[in-house]
């Protein structure tokens, strides 16, 4: 397990964030993202989860009052299943942009076909 202070993992997620091009991120509308140590119980492996409503499923009435989605990234997860600093870097990017995928209404078998999961 990697060695990894909450605010270097958060700096990773910030750093992961920037990668996205500006055209892409222009279009993210009311997401929060966080970092979590720990998933939720009975999901050890889980390393990142998109909790919202994807751009593609928004009708007229999400605007009334909707909360931000929330995309939260595991620390203890990817810590654990990474050998150095470098695959933590990587591995969260993946994380991130996986997660903003469904916040664009990807689902997991595409991204599993465009190599993102």
């Amino acid at each position: 397990m990697v060695q990894m202070s909450r605010e270097d993992f958060e700096l990773a997620v910030s750093d992961a964030l920037d990668l996205i091009p500006p055209e892409l991120a222009a279009q993210i509308d009311n997401v929060v993202v966080l970092v979590e140590d720990d998933p939720p119980e009975g999901e050890p492996d889980l390393l990142g989860v998109y909790d919202g409503t994807p751009l593609t499923e928004r009708g007229e009435w999400w605007a009334m009052g909707s909360l931000p989605d929330r995309i939260t990234i595991f620390r203890n997860p990817t810590l654990a299943i990474c050998e150095d600093r470098d695959e933590v870097v990587e591995e969260v990017a993946v994380t991130v942009v996986h997660e903003i995928a469904h916040h664009f209404g990807i689902d997991d078998a595409r991204l599993h076909d465009l190599g993102w999961a």
